[in-house]
């Protein structure tokens, strides 16, 4: 079998450092994974590798479970986050967890990656049962390993890999992967998911990790770090109108030489480009002014595109504070209602009715929860009518905002079309929201 990857890989920006994750479901060797990439990457110490020693052998997986309770329990709890390079590339790691109850903190890893290696462990699934005259039973995926797929998809992730990880605890490991593979298949192809690749691995062994491991399990193509070499970053969204959430407001700064004495409206620019001279509305006060200045994030008078910090000074003083935005002129329609697609993150259940906190990203508005659309069967991939979404769910929901707010789908902006929602009482992040078209 040959790799399966995409053609666009090939005109991957590798200039750029690359953001990934490990995910799936739970002992699939996540950890294990990274800590493999980092050692023979050659990019962890020898005093490192002398601190994560147990019976006298290395446990790759403590090089990325720092936590006292990840250590005890022998599972990832927090997303732990370590940089990398290579001769071609740099790399930030996302090391999430498989638990379905710190599915929160796989979906804050997955809202910035640019790639996902979904880890499925071959020892887990039925791969060799058959029926009857050599009839093979119907291949199932194990749910975390969908969801995680399923959120990594909704939330945009670029390039999704599957790592088919511990085949050589398996005797016919080429029927294994085969038959796996094809699973993977049948399910990204149900699911509308774009697969970048199927790797064959062993991360306890290192085997199709860094180096490739030669004629294993009919696999021709690369390992996983040359693959992640050749993967594209997310593209920032400038072709968007400009839009810009105001962070912090430094108040008639000293650097007179830069901002005349006005106010610096400090953030990110979530999308478009701003420059001196374009004319911003305010939301949600619909106030317009001109760009007088624009600032870099170290104060070097610049234009300043999407995906970068800037400080935008205005030629005249407006009412602006942390949590408004500034837009380009009609370009956006504020909208107190919206639909939208939710993986709910709380352990109590999504019901009608209920008013939380919703953040778009410094305003902070209410949003009560008008009615529910739908949920995804995990399983049959099928939306199914539903009252509430429990922990862990995926649906579409109807939201209704007690202020407008300027929004896009999430498929055209990643920070227009996304939300969070946050409960009033506990403060507890309940969900990920990602904005549909207007019906």
């Amino acid at each position: 079998m040959t790799s399966t990857t995409l053609e666009s890989n090939v005109a991957a920006d590798t200039g750029a450092a690359l953001r990934f994750i490990t995910c799936g479901s739970v002992d699939d060797g996540k950890s294990t994974l990274i800590g493999r990439l980092l050692v023979d990457s050659k990019t962890v110490l020898q005093d490192q590798l002398a601190g994560v020693q147990r019976g006298g052998e290395t446990d790759l997986a403590l090089l990325t479970d720092g936590l006292s309770a990840e250590r005890e329990q022998g599972i990832t709890i927090d997303v732990a986050y370590r940089y990398f390079a290579t001769a071609q590339r740099k790399f930030i790691i996302g090391d999430a967890p498989g638990h379905e109850q710190y599915t929160r903190n796989m979906v804050t890893a997955a809202s910035s990656a640019d790639a996902a290696v979904v880890l499925v462990d071959a020892t887990k699934l039925p791969w060799a049962a058959e029926v009857g005259d050599g009839e093979v039973v119907r291949r199932e995926l194990l749910a975390q390993t969908r969801r995680h797929t399923l959120l990594c998809s909704l939330l945009r992730v670029q390039s999704i890999v599957f790592a088919v990880n511990k085949l050589d605890a398996i005797d016919n490991a080429a029927l294994a992967f085969e038959r796996i593979s094809t699973a993977l298949h049948d399910f990204a192809g149900a699911a509308g998911v774009q697969v970048a690749a199927i790797v064959p691995l062993s991360a306890l062994k290192g085997w199709n990790v860094v180096t490739r491991h030669a004629d294993w399990c009919g696999y021709e193509g690369p390992s996983l770090l040359e693959l992640l070499e050749q993967l594209p970053v997310t593209a920032q969204d400038e072709a968007v109108p400009f839009a810009f959430p105001v962070q912090w407001v430094e108040k008639f700064s000293s650097s007179s030489d830069t901002s005349q004495g006005r106010r610096v409206f400090w953030g990110r620019v979530a999308a478009g480009q701003v420059a001196p001279g374009q004319t911003i509305a305010v939301m949600p006060s619909g106030k317009t002014a001109t760009v007088a200045q624009v600032l870099n994030h170290v104060r070097e008078p610049m234009a300043v595109h999407a995906g970068h910090s800037a400080g935008i000074v205005l030629d005249r003083e407006l009412d602006v504070s942390r949590g408004d935005w500034l837009l380009a002129p009609d370009a956006f329609e504020p909208v107190r209602e919206i639909t939208a697609t939710v993986a709910w993150l709380d352990d109590e259940p999504l019901v009608p009715g209920r008013i939380y906190w919703a953040l778009q990203g410094h305003r902070w508005v209410k949003a009560k929860v008008a009615r529910i659309v739908d949920r995804v069967n995990i399983t049959t991939l099928a939306s199914e009518p539903a009252t509430q979404l429990e922990a862990n769910s995926i649906g579409d929901v109807v939201l209704a905002l007690q202020q407008p707010l300027a929004v896009l789908p999430f498929a055209q902006s990643r920070t227009l079309g996304s939300l969070v929602l946050v409960d009033t009482a506990s403060h507890k992040t309940s969900a990920a929201v990602l904005v549909r078209p207007a019906a």
